[in-house]
């Protein structure tokens, strides 16, 4: 019971550590953009910020699979 527990507190902690990382990185960033998505657009965001928070979701989302391949034939 320990092993799901300590693993969920370390996704956390990673990905917002990442997550700070990304906010300072991209302050002083100009370089802006809109996202079409399927029924209307995003709002002017940096490019980076849309990449970043891209990456550490898909992160969060590997920290939580648990796949396990057992070669038994």
């Amino acid at each position: 019971m320990k092993f799901p527990v300590r693993k969920i507190i370390f996704t956390f902690l990673f990905n917002s550590s990442l997550f700070l990382i990304l906010i300072i990185g991209i302050q002083n960033n100009s370089n802006r953009s809109k996202v079409n998505l399927l029924l209307d657009k995003t709002i002017n965001l940096p490019i980076s910020f849309i990449v970043g928070t891209s990456f550490i979701c898909g992160s969060i989302i590997g920290g939580f699979l648990n796949i396990k391949f057992d070669d038994k034939n």
